[in-house]
């Protein structure tokens, strides 16, 4: 059964599609070179398009999917992307279709065992799945700690479950491939305040916080944030912890 939880990122679908960062281009050429051909790829659960857009720098043809049709509305438009509305577990692309399935910060939403089921029914022999999260974050000492005392605290309660699964980067999930070792991924966006902000609001433990007691603790976060950035134009690198997982498909 699909887990409907896709409504903690369908009413701020635009804000999602500008506030979480691009992948670096490294993760990209380390999944290409793993694949037997460039053909075709699936990015699965893919939001706003963010890891289709760089894929279809490299595949001729991407398939992007997501349960969300706000999401999909909101998503970057390429020639060689096409997007559609569908489940990660149901789909209706042929067997055998893609050299390479890729997943960014959406497998905990799955039904894990269906969805294991339609990636090796997709799948070419020799294929690649990817699947990556990014966690934890550091910017410095001072606006971290604001940032667990005046966010993550009041929202503790408010997480998902699935949510849990990404903290440890995914280490407790099944996994049905021949897993590649992988290489260390740096993930450092350069954001300003209202960047880090934008993307802190789309966080589903924030925004079902904000259902339930109002969103008068997040404008308080963005005037203490505010005391200690300075100017609030100025970019600061945003540390993030990434975790990358990569098997292939073996018959």
């Amino acid at each position: 059964m699909t887990l409907h939880h896709h409504g903690y990122f369908s009413d701020k679908s635009d804000l999602y599609a500008s506030a979480r960062p691009r992948y670096p281009d490294e993760l990209f050429e380390f999944l290409c070179d793993q694949c037997p051909d460039l053909d075709r790829a699936w990015d699965c659960g893919t939001g706003s398009g963010q890891a289709a857009i760089s894929l279809a720098e490299h595949f001729w043809q991407v398939e992007a999917t997501d349960v969300s049709p706000q999401q999909i509305k909101n998503a970057a438009s390429h020639e060689r992307i096409h997007y559609s509305v569908q489940p990660a577990e149901r789909t209706n692309f042929l067997d055998n279709a893609f050299s390479l399935v890729t997943v960014a910060q959406a497998l905990h939403w799955f039904a894990l065992e269906e969805f294991w089921q339609e990636v090796q029914r997709v799948l070419k022999p020799g294929g690649i799945f990817a699947t990556w999260t990014y966690t934890w974050f550091h910017v410095s000492d001072e606006i971290d700690q604001i940032i667990k005392a005046r966010l993550l605290d009041a929202i503790v309660g408010f997480w998902a479950p699935q949510n849990r699964l990404t903290w440890d980067g995914y280490r407790n999930v099944s996994f049905p491939f021949a897993e590649i070792p992988s290489p260390d991924i740096i993930l450092a966006p350069q954001w300003n305040l209202d960047q880090l902000l934008s993307y802190l609001g789309t966080w589903s433990a924030t925004r079902r916080y904000i259902e339930v007691n109002g969103g008068g603790f997040f404008r308080e976060l963005e005037a203490a944030l505010g005391n200690v950035w300075g100017n609030h134009e100025k970019k600061r690198a945003i540390s993030m912890e990434f975790h990358l997982k990569v098997g292939r498909h073996e018959t």
